[in-house]
């Protein structure tokens, strides 16, 4: 290409860890120049709606709003079992469906807290919790701390906040991973690397080389990531950004697989009967 690829990914440790072979040019870049940026996963969603990304992590629920303009990468996904996010309370044993009652007696819709209308965290709560509580939409960073002063009562937590909720005194209404498995028998896609298919496909291939390699730099030299995840993290604890790659980086990550492009066929089947989407749209996955 004649100017850099304008790529996003987002800051939570599992891109930073498969990206720290291009971040820090460790591997072949095979004549690509990139021009990076990092952003919270709901703010690379709605560039990439604006048009402002060539090549960018979104989440599958945008992916498949953007399927007519964007293909999803082989390689770079979040995707697997075991890797939903989690649905948490306020109030220990209290649930979406519940009766809430105002300050003077009267009964109220719940204040729910998703990480952005696009995500795949809050498809996945309209998913299983059609028409449950009043949906507001704040950074992920935000959620948290909103259910600990009470001022929401529940909120769908993704990233680090997977490993740490438990010592911010909040209760686990249910895993929303656990709850699609259970649902599909298939791996939950998340978010993925998607790229723009005016890019060609010459230049679309060397993208998706590169990225395959970043990831497998990235798990061949797993303790030289560290720094570049301590950067960006909300956690500098290196056993919980560990946790989170052991968990996020897999074989899905590696390659979606047969198995990975069912789970999104899955997952648009899904969001377009619940009309979340307004077609099951087909990802093109690029090899």
């Amino acid at each position: 290409m004649s100017r850099p690829i304008h790529l996003g990914i987002s800051t939570c440790p599992n891109d930073t860890f498969a990206f720290h072979g291009i971040l820090e040019k460790k591997v072949d870049l095979r004549g690509l120049e990139f021009r990076t940026e990092l952003l919270d996963v709901q703010e690379l969603n709605d560039r990439l709606f604006r048009g402002d990304f060539d090549v960018a992590k979104a989440s599958f629920h945008a992916a498949l709003l953007l399927a007519d303009e964007l293909g999803v990468l082989s390689s770079g996904s979040a995707l697997g079992f075991g890797v939903g996010p989690l649905l948490l309370s306020a109030q220990p044993d209290s649930r979406p469906e519940d009766a809430f009652v105002d300050d003077r007696g009267g009964p109220r819709s719940p204040r729910v807290l998703c990480p952005g209308r696009t995500t795949t965290a809050a498809l996945l709560y309209q998913l299983f919790h059609p028409g449950q509580g009043r949906i507001e939409h704040v950074v992920f960073s935000e959620i948290m701390p909103a259910l600990q002063q009470g001022a929401a009562d529940f909120g769908v937590c993704i990233h680090e906040g997977r490993f740490t909720w438990q010592e911010h005194g909040l209760g686990l209404v249910e895993d929303l991973g656990q709850v699609w498995e259970q649902a599909t028998q298939a791996p939950l896609p998340l978010g993925g690397i998607l790229a723009r298919h005016a890019l060609g496909a010459e230049t679309l291939h060397a993208v998706q080389q590169v990225v395959a390699d970043s990831v497998a730099y990235g798990l061949a030299n797993r303790e030289e990531t560290a720094a570049t995840m301590r950067r960006y993290a909300q956690e500098f604890n290196d056993d919980v950004l560990y946790a989170h790659v052991d968990l996020y980086v897999n074989a899905y990550t590696e390659h979606l697989g047969e198995a990975g492009s069912a789970a999104l066929a899955e997952l648009a089947q899904r969001a377009a009967a619940a009309g979340v989407i307004p077609h099951a749209a087909q990802l093109t996955v690029i090899e």
